[in-house]
């Protein structure tokens, strides 16, 4: 097991990367600590984990607050000691298919602002919690349109370059103080509900249907598909384990080769 014995808080553990992430987590022997606004959604991905055998508790917190994020980080450290991995998958509130003009300036800012907001708080604290603790992992997700443009994605791309570029920087100023700071870049899983969703506005917006969309985006990739959302987790579980302690500040490309590094 890659994780045995560690402590992982999941942020945005409700959504269908951040469920993934948390099941991956899990699997190789984290503690994961589940986090986000609402219970429900939470209570059904721990139950998912408890039956496979994983060790999984159910937080609430906002991650648009600092505060919030403080006295959650010394409640769940209160208990189970040190976290050494912290995955970020909250949802950005970005809105796709249509042109920038067409969104307008707030639906083309919320995923900026959104991502911002969330990966500084976050990333900010719990970099520090970990360096006062031995060192840890802090591990987020992007997608490719962060390095690459695409029409109808609105702020999402934008919102992408501006996280791996936090994150880059984050990674070098906590890197002597023990803490690694990773990605992984997606293409987008067309099997995440999500991701699906924006697939279909994309489909829509250029007269096609999804599945057409979907064989399309993966006949022009190497390995001739699109990444699954298990996949990417993996790399995260990778990332996020001592496999991966030469890395930081950098990014595991899980786009089957959409894009070439």
């Amino acid at each position: 097991m890659l994780l045995k014995n560690k402590t992982a808080i999941v942020y945005g553990g409700s959504g269908a990367v951040g469920g993934a992430v948390a099941r991956a987590y899990a699997r190789e022997g984290a503690h994961v600590v589940l986090a986000a606004r609402n219970r429900p959604p939470l209570d059904t991905v721990a139950d998912a984990i408890r039956a496979a055998g994983g060790s999984v508790e159910v937080t609430t917190v906002d991650a648009r607050d600092p505060e919030a994020i403080r006295q959650h980080l010394a409640e769940v450290s209160g208990r189970v000691g040190p976290v050494k991995i912290m995955f970020n998958g909250i949802f950005w509130d970005d809105v796709q298919g249509s042109h920038m003009a067409e969104l307008g300036y707030d639906a083309v800012m919320a995923p900026i602002l959104g991502g911002m907001t969330t990966w500084f708080h976050t990333g900010t604290i719990l970099a520090q919690h970990m360096a006062d603790n031995g060192g840890g992992v802090i591990v987020g997700i992007t997608a490719n349109v962060g390095r690459v443009t695409m029409a109808n994605v609105g702020g999402f791309g934008i919102a992408c370059a501006a996280v791996e570029n936090f994150l880059r920087q984050l990674g070098q100023e906590a890197g002597p103080k023990g803490v690694r700071v990773c990605w992984v870049r997606s293409p987008g899983s067309p099997d995440a509900p999500g991701v699906r969703d924006a697939w279909m506005q994309h489909a829509a917006a250029v007269g096609k249907t999804f599945e057409a969309l979907s064989q399309e985006w993966g006949s022009g990739v190497p390995l001739g598909r699109v990444t699954a959302l298990a996949q990417v987790a993996d790399a995260a579980v990778l990332l996020s384990s001592d496999l991966a302690a030469g890395m930081t500040a950098t990014f595991a490309n899980a786009t089957g080769g959409a894009l070439i590094d």
